[in-house]
């Protein structure tokens, strides 16, 4: 039994519940349009779920961001300075600059939390696409995404190369869509919404590379998940994109480019 068991478990209800729902308003329980619905609205249930948790990491970044020049003055006039009581007068003084700017000590709580559910949601939609009953979803439901398609291409099928050229394409779009994404919402929203000031070089690239690494990693990935996995990157991907786009908009963070273009 795995510790994502219970989460699988509670996705799986939500998924049954979206088939249920779509198909008691006469959708076809087998068609592949009806499951790429369901899996549109998990995503969308469960990244509302998440918004007060995304609403705060945005509100932790405009702190940090406020915080950083101050940080960054602090540690310039201690640098030189190792004797314990300029040691512990730093750590105060940290501590004051946090408490005036709100920076929270559990700044990493929205990711550590979300991690386990992204993971949660990527193993049920791979083990009912590969024919695994995951609580809800049992073996009836099973089936019935066993049997649906896309252009007819099988939700469960895996991989580029299948039926003919139909099937490359529809699998090349689903996953080139989920890059262009990816690429899209790293490129354009968050890099212009992030404060590399201070950071080390080597991150700084790291992080100037993280658009197409995601984008090629998402490409790659294509050739071995499931066609339902890679309707799930799609709508997550494009809910990702416009909430990344209404924080570019409207909640740049303080010191970053979206935020000198919106000044």
């Amino acid at each position: 039994m795995s510790v994502l068991d219970p989460l699988s478990h509670a996705l799986a209800a939500l998924l049954a519940a979206a088939h249920t729902a779509l198909t008691s308003l006469g959708a076809d329980p087998a068609s592949g349009v009806t499951w790429a619905l369901c899996i549109a609205a998990l995503v969308a249930i469960v990244r509302i779920a998440l918004l007060p948790l995304a609403i705060h990491g945005v509100r932790q970044a405009h702190a940090a961001a406020r915080a950083r020049p101050h940080l960054a003055a602090l540690a310039k006039r201690y640098r030189n300075r190792k004797d314990p009581d300029s040691l512990r007068a730093m750590v105060r003084e940290r501590r004051r600059i946090a408490a005036e700017h709100q920076m929270s000590r559990w700044s990493l709580l929205p990711l550590l939390v979300q991690a386990p559910i992204w993971l949660a949601l990527y193993h049920l939609v791979s083990h009912v696409a590969a024919g695994t009953p995951v609580g809800a979803v049992n073996a009836g439901l099973v089936a019935s995404l066993g049997a649906a398609t896309v252009l007819g291409v099988p939700l469960a099928e895996r991989g580029y190369l299948g039926a003919g050229w139909s099937h490359l394409a529809v699998v090349a779009a689903l996953a080139g869509t989920a890059a262009l994404l990816s690429y899209v919402n790293q490129r354009f929203l968050v890099a212009p919404n992030t404060v590399l000031t201070d950071v080390p070089e080597v991150m700084a690239r790291v992080q100037r590379s993280m658009p197409l690494i995601s984008a090629v990693g998402l490409l790659v990935a294509g050739g071995v998940v499931p066609v339902a996995l890679l309707v799930y990157w799609v709508c997550n991907g494009a809910w990702t994109l416009g909430q990344s786009a209404v924080v570019w908009r409207w909640f740049p963070t303080p010191g970053s480019a979206a935020a000198a273009r919106a000044s």
